[in-house]
């Protein structure tokens, strides 16, 4: 069944502010008041948005990274990805993310989709893109980066999220969104 916005509570903004302003994210306060006359306030994080990017070495193997990540204190395995740039398209910032993270460029970059990573406090949407006939070039990494490339077949990338060894929710999302797609236009 397909809703529509009608089916759903709508709520009113009494007042917004930014509490943080910071390089990456901003930290707003909305004060609400929902139809049916409760008053809250929610807090927002704003995010320019990101790019996921699932790199094809051949028609199996993907380019993934591996980097600690200080905010869960673990080194995780991640498809390569990053934050747009004020002024950067989306496939803009894919094709420079690439580069910067793995040391490749791509001759063809094209968008899989797009989805919200987490709408209950964040705005950010991360726009997946399938990069193939890659080229051999030289990694750009920030002065806080420490990235390390892995390349691995997508049976063991299925294999390792189902063991639970990959926990990245836009990696995960993003091989799933792109197994979908392959699957749909074999089914169809």
């Amino acid at each position: 069944m397909v809703r529509n916005d009608t089916d759903v509570r709508k709520e009113h903004v009494v007042s917004s502010r930014i509490i943080y302003k910071g390089k990456v994210i901003n930290l707003r306060l909305d004060e609400i008041i929902s139809e049916n006359g409760f008053g809250y306030i929610k807090e927002i994080v704003e995010h320019p948005g990101a790019v996921a990017i699932l790199a094809f070495l051949d028609d199996n193997t993907i380019l993934m990274v591996k980097q600690y990540r200080r905010a869960v204190d673990k080194i995780l395995l991640e498809l390569p990805a990053g934050t747009l740039k004020i002024g950067e398209t989306p496939e803009q910032c894919a094709a420079r993310e690439l580069e910067e993270e793995t040391g490749y460029k791509a001759r063809k970059i094209e968008k899989l989709g797009a989805f919200y990573l987490a709408p209950g406090y964040s705005n950010e949407i991360l726009h997946v893109f399938i990069a193939k006939e890659l080229e051999k070039s030289q990694q750009k990494l920030e002065i806080d980066e420490d990235i390390r490339v892995e390349k691995i077949g997508i049976k063991e990338l299925l294999t390792m999220i189902n063991n639970g060894e990959i926990k990245d929710a836009k990696t995960i999302a993003s091989i799933f969104l792109f197994l979908n797609k392959l699957y749909s236009a074999h089914t169809s």
